[in-house]
């Protein structure tokens, strides 16, 4: 392990986000590990020796494809992603991906292809795919204004479907899958944007999954694609060469110049992953986390949750003050005590706290202990 990396992830487990520091609970951009950003910090100006920053790096230089293909060898260490799919960053984060997919898979066949709607980002996906294609709703979660999966028996599923597409962790309210849809024979296409990396996930199931990277993987400005090679090279005759998967498997992900720093940033955190006990350890990490924070909201008087507990995120837990006049003061003392980024989406309100792999317990806990002493006084 780097020994940058390894002093200041010991640092940070000791003394928190560390000073002037505060606690990120932003749901993407997202907090992201400190050692990862102390080791970015201290590579800037000199990468390894060379004289020169990443971000001055050319794309097609020996340093930069050494980057990119380390990164890409420990993605498919901690996914243990097969030979048989590809694995591409691209540009256009998580929701450029709302095009391509059906641009992809449903090509020149006529075929269409099943939505599960489980809220606002397979909503959005889901138009996206109509201006190209035939995209059905399979199942809707509407009628429980998006707080619970539809039961698996309403879902309305066509065999002769292109693929099946969900969204696997709805940020806005906090609704997650944890298991992975049984779809057959109809490859299924998953949205995994913010629990990407959180906890194993077994690829062979999947066709297609991919993860804006402002989550749990880097900064802005990319997505991380692994698609099945079967499935990539069936593209839409007169369809961009940029969007096609074929094309971008072919060039490395290299069509164009790609955002290189983004790109740098996501090998570090991979290596991150591995060097701390991998997604095994996440995956216990955030349930804790989330567990933790759940306990003490269901047992407010203040606070409450109004997802289905069966569905409750790991990544985002959203909820609600019974006194909404409360809003804005605790969402202002909340920043006074260094806990930052709580009010949720502006299509929701509410407040929530992301718990991504780089937020510590710790973090948790000072939240916690912020709530229960706010309650106290307002209650």
């Amino acid at each position: 392990m780097n020994s940058v990396l390894k002093e200041v992830t010991n640092e940070a487990r000791t003394n928190g986000p560390g000073p002037g520091r505060a606690w990120n609970f932003s749901a993407g951009p997202a907090m992201l590990p400190q050692a990862v950003m102390e080791q970015a910090q201290a590579e800037l100006l000199d990468w390894q020796g060379t004289g020169i920053s990443v971000l001055e790096m050319g794309h097609r230089t020996p340093e930069f494809l050494q980057i990119a293909q380390q990164a890409e060898a420990d993605l498919r260490h901690l996914l243990d992603i097969s030979d048989d799919y590809h694995v591409l960053f691209l540009q256009g984060g998580g929701t450029g991906q709302f095009g391509m997919v059906p641009l992809n898979l449903l090509g020149d066949s006529g075929k269409s292809a099943d939505y599960l709607i489980t809220g606002h980002w397979s909503q959005l996906a889901h138009k996206e795919a109509v201006r190209i294609a035939r995209a059905r709703v399979a199942a809707d979660g509407a009628t429980t204004n998006y707080c619970k999966i539809p039961d698996r028996a309403d879902w309305q599923l066509d065999p002769d479907a292109a693929y099946v597409y969900y969204c696997a962790n709805e940020t806005l309210l906090g609704v997650e899958f944890h298991d992975t849809p049984d779809t057959g024979d109809v490859p299924l296409v998953a949205d995994m944007t913010s629990n990407l990396l959180a906890r194993p996930l077994d690829v062979s199931r999947f066709g297609v999954v991919f993860a804006g990277m402002q989550k749990n993987i880097g900064p802005t400005g990319m997505a991380v694609v692994i698609v099945r090679k079967d499935l990539a090279g069936n593209a839409r005759s007169n369809m961009p060469s940029l969007e096609d998967y074929a094309l971008q498997a072919k060039a490395g992900s290299m069509l164009n110049t790609p955002p290189t720093f983004t790109w740098y940033m996501a090998g570090l955190n991979f290596r991150w992953l591995l060097d701390n006990g991998g997604l095994e350890a996440m995956a216990a990490a955030n349930r804790r986390k989330a567990d933790k924070l759940y306990r003490f909201i269901d047992a407010s008087s203040l606070y409450y949750n109004e997802i289905d507990p069966a569905c409750r995120s790991d990544m985002n837990v959203h909820f609600r003050l019974r006194d909404e006049s409360l809003q804005q003061g605790v969402l202002e003392a909340a920043g006074a005590a260094g806990l930052k980024a709580l009010a949720g989406h502006r299509v929701t309100g509410g407040l929530r706290a992301s718990l991504y792999n780089a937020m510590p317990e710790a973090g948790v806990d000072a939240l916690i202990d912020f709530l229960g002493e706010f309650e106290r006084r307002h209650g």
